[in-house]
């Protein structure tokens, strides 16, 4: 976006007075382009250990899933062996993940969970 000056701010002949060296200038504002973060897809994968009622609890606890949708992610994990719990920038999917894998060691099940760029 350009401004310009009115004739008023600029300098007339003659006139040595405050407005001495000004002429008409011109103002241009930039805006900063943003990219946007990259995305991470969290993943669970399936094992022939872990209980389907603590994937259920994983999901809801950790992705906030309403239980049919964790039910309906547990079958699809336990049918073709991953299932994405959600997409989330970096930092979130890494603690996600970590979270995960922290909890599911804590109650002695050799779940996994991990996560790929989108």
């Amino acid at each position: 976006m350009m401004i310009a000056l009115p004739i008023s701010m600029q300098k007339e002949k003659g006139d040595d007075g405050d407005n001495a060296g000004r002429g008409t200038s011109v103002i241009t504002r930039t805006k900063p382009k943003t990219k946007r973060p990259n995305v991470y897809r969290v993943l669970i994968l399936n094992d022939d250990y872990t209980p389907m009622d603590f994937v259920i609890h994983i999901l809801e606890r950790f992705f906030q899933k309403d239980r049919e949708a964790a039910t309906r992610i547990m079958l699809h994990v336990h049918n073709h062996g991953v299932g994405e719990c959600g997409i989330y920038t970096y930092e979130v999917a890494e603690t996600k993940v970590s979270q995960v894998m922290d909890f599911a060691r804590q109650h002695q099940h050799p779940l996994q969970c991990v996560m790929e760029k989108k």
